[in-house]
């Protein structure tokens, strides 16, 4: 890139955009690195404190397409501020609580704000930069997904194993609140979009490519949030109770090589790169189903946990673009789109879950996410020609 191409690059503004990524995947995610200290201040089992992920995920599940729609002419800076104020909001309710019920619904807010900040980030940075720097602002935008799974999580699961898990929420209360001043002085404001380049939702979804991308998505993503909710209670299985903090940092660490590589090569290689993250995901799931003290140990579970991240570090980049560029114009309708399916998986992956392991136990968990990734594959195979073609657009 040229001196003046980086001159022209925001880059404060495009990292407000990754830090409001970053707090939305620590809020989500946290519980699963807290699940026991969690049930025990709130009296609940695990599988319970499982569905404080889902509830999340049902919050941003019902907001993310009606959100959308309603609040497409507002201002976009007002919009965002809103959702960075829902999480304030969520975390210090979450913080205090000593009621399930009363955690249980600031999740569900929380997932709300979610909802609409994904919504938002991409065409959002987009907006930022001149056409060819698009992909690149977008990138940046989204590099605090990353951050979060290897640096946040892992940090926050340590603060609430040291110090309690209100403090790690207590923590995300104030960084919300930062985030609001610092994004009111260093974001740009746009305007919303016109009435006459909406299309209806409906006409999105039979696009050609559309619900291939969708499909892929949910399968995906529910065997991640199956497995990725329920690690503690799967490495106590695998006697690795006390090293969930290090197992997610392992994780989080593997993701960001591979959002690197998926930023690099995603022009020429999208549909590539998604069937190795699919088969990678795959081969970390299948040797997770048979590590433990039996075989292999901690060093294979660590080893199938980097190969996990590293399929999981871009798929949302893949995922993304696979749908804006089968939706074309409508791409704006179809991230809604893309953001509900998302989290009916996330939503999905606690509930499964959840019965899994009440009803199975940890076993259960590997042939599951097999099947799940099969049917992810087979939906990107077919794509040859929209969704995931087999020729570069």
């Amino acid at each position: 890139m040229s001196a003046s191409a980086q001159a022209r690059m925001p880059i404060a503004a495009l990292l407000t955009l990754a830090m409001g990524a970053f707090i939305t995947v620590l809020t989500e995610a946290l519980p699963a690195g807290l699940l026991p200290q969690m049930a025990q201040g709130l009296a609940v089992s695990e599988a319970w404190i499982g569905q404080t992920v889902t509830i999340y995920a049902l919050g941003s599940l019902v907001a993310a397409i009606p959100l959308m729609t309603v609040t497409q002419g507002m201002r976009r800076r007002a919009l965002l501020l809103t959702a960075m104020a829902g999480f304030f909001i969520a975390n210090t309710v979450t913080a205090v609580s000593a009621s399930f019920a009363l955690t249980m619904a600031a999740r569900f807010l929380a997932g709300v704000a979610a909802g609409l900040l994904w919504a938002l980030v991409a065409g959002y940075a987009a907006r930022m930069v001149p056409g060819h720097l698009r992909g690149r602002a977008i990138a940046i935008a989204m590099v605090g997904t990353p951050l979060a799974l290897s640096i946040g999580i892992p940090a926050g699961t340590f603060l609430g194993q040291q110090f309690g898990w209100r403090m790690s929420f207590g923590i995300m209360s104030g960084a919300a609140l930062a985030l609001m001043y610092w994004a009111r002085l260093r974001l740009p404001d746009f305007p919303g979009q016109a009435a006459s380049a909406r299309l209806p939702l409906a006409q999105v979804f039979t696009i050609p490519g559309v619900r291939a991308v969708l499909c892929a998505t949910l399968a995906f993503v529910l065997a991640h949030n199956i497995l990725y909710t329920y690690i503690a209670p799967f490495l106590a299985a695998a006697e690795m109770a006390g090293q969930t903090d290090v197992v997610l940092l392992v994780f989080g660490l593997a993701s960001l090589p591979g959002i690197w590589i998926v930023g690099v090569l995603i022009d020429r290689h999208l549909r590539r790169l998604t069937i190795a993250s699919t088969v990678l995901f795959g081969l970390s799931a299948l040797v997770l189903g048979a590590a433990g003290p039996g075989w292999g140990g901690p060093a294979v579970v660590y080893l199938a946990v980097a190969v996990w991240g590293l399929a999981f570090g871009g798929v949302a980049t893949l995922f993304q673009t696979a749908l804006a560029q089968a939706a074309g114009p409508a791409a704006d309708v179809a991230q809604s789109m893309l953001v509900t399916a998302w989290n009916m998986a996330i939503a999905g992956g606690g509930v499964a879950g959840g019965m899994l392991l009440s009803q199975f136990g940890v076993a259960a968990f590997s042939p599951v996410l097999l099947g799940l990734l099969a049917l992810a594959l087979i939906a990107v195979w077919r794509a040859r020609c929209h969704g995931f073609p087999v020729a570069a657009p």
